[in-house]
C-alpha cells in the first residue's frame, strides 16, 4: 500500500511537471483550447497500470493542482470539464476489447475537446463556438494517438518492474 501511494504520487508530480511544460509551450494554431495534452500521459499510464479509481483521483487533482498552480478558475472549469468527458471514454473504451492505449487515448483527446466545447457554449452562450470543433476534434486525434503512442512505449520499457504494488 505505501509503495503504491508513493507512486501515485510520483505520477501527480510527473502531471503536474508536464502541465507547467506544457503552459511554457507556444502553441496556438488559431484556435483556442488546441493544447498537447502532456499531463494525460500521467492519467492514462495510472489507469493501465492501476485502474479507474486511482487515475480518477489522479485527473482530478492533476486539474485543481494545475489549476491553482498555472491557471484561474475559468482554466479549472474548463479543464475539468474536458477532463472528466476524456476520463469517462477512456475508461469505458480501455474495457472493450479491440480498443489499443493509442485508439483509448485519441477517443480520450476528442472527448476532452468535446466537454470543453460544452462548457464553452455554456459560459459565453454562443453558438458560434461549434465551428470550433472540427479543428478541435482533428487536434484531440492527433495529440491523442502521441499520447497514446508515448504511453504505449513507456508501459513496453516498465513492464519488467511491478507497477501496481
Amino acid at each position: 500500500m505505501k509503495r503504491k501511494t508513493a507512486k501515485m504520487g510520483l505520477f501527480l508530480a510527473f502531471a503536474l511537471i508536464l502541465s507547467y511544460v506544457e503552459s511554457l509551450i507556444p502553441f496556438y494554431f488559431g484556435v483556442p483550447g488546441i493544447k498537447l495534452g502532456l499531463a494525460n500521459l500521467a492519467v492514462i499510464l495510472a489507469l493501465y497500470q492501476y485502474g479507474w479509481k486511482e487515475a480518477l483521483l489522479l485527473n482530478v487533482m492533476r486539474v485543481f493542482l494545475s489549476g491553482f498552480l498555472f491557471g484561474n478558475l475559468f482554466m479549472i472549469m474548463y479543464s475539468l470539464a474536458g477532463a472528466l468527458s476524456s476520463f469517462f471514454m477512456m475508461n469505458l473504451l480501455k474495457g472493450i476489447k479491440g480498443y489499443s492505449l493509442a485508439g483509448v487515448s485519441m477517443a480520450g483527446g476528442v472527448f476532452h475537446n468535446i466537454g470543453q466545447i460544452v462548457v464553452a457554449y455554456f459560459v459565453t452562450k454562443t453558438a458560434g463556438i461549434i465551428f470550433y470543433l472540427p479543428a478541435l476534434l482533428i487536434s484531440g486525434i492527433l495529440t491523442g494517438l502521441l499520447i497514446g503512442l508515448l504511453a504505449e512505449e513507456i508501459i513496453r520499457h516498465t513492464r519488467k518492474e511491478p507497477m501496481g504494488e
